[in-house]
């Protein structure tokens, strides 16, 4: 059985695909299980999330509500960050991240983001940089800095 993360990320290509399809110019930023039987998707859009759009959202998604209860959210402040792109937009700022397994010991960073690769991401903190590549990246979002 596939664990929290894995079905994470096959939702996220699911509703993105579909998403995308139907709704150009909508962006699925992440797709996070909040239960057996929930998901919450942040999507985002140029001219911004309202009400108006995360129900056209939710129209598309409408196959997913016979075995899920469906939320569509924006960002926020501390915005998802999952794919290559996301993180190579937050380079220069705060993040945490969480991983999946660990490395060097530990499962949970939370620093400035150095550099976004090919690869993976450089995470400064305490004075060093880790180096993450972005299979084992399982949770990350910006840090509100205000």
């Amino acid at each position: 059985m596939p664990n929290v993360y894995e079905q994470e990320r096959s939702l996220y290509r699911d509703v993105s695909a579909k998403v995308i399809q139907a709704l150009p110019g909508i962006e699925v930023l992440a797709v996070e299980l909040a239960g057996p039987d929930r998901f919450t998707v942040f999507v985002d859009h140029p001219q911004g999330v309202d009400h108006a759009l995360c129900e056209r959202v939710t129209d598309v998604l409408r196959e997913y509500l016979r075995k899920y209860a469906v939320d569509v959210s924006s960002p926020g402040i501390e915005r998802p960050l999952r794919v290559p792109a996301h993180f190579e937009r937050a380079v220069g700022r705060k993040v945490a991240l969480r991983t999946s397994p660990d490395i060097g010991g530990r499962r949970r960073f939370r620093g400035t983001l150095e550099r976004a690769g090919a690869a993976g991401v450089t995470v400064a903190l305490d004075g060093d940089e880790v180096e993450i590549p972005y299979e084992a990246i399982v949770r990350g979002n910006l840090i509100y800095e205000g």
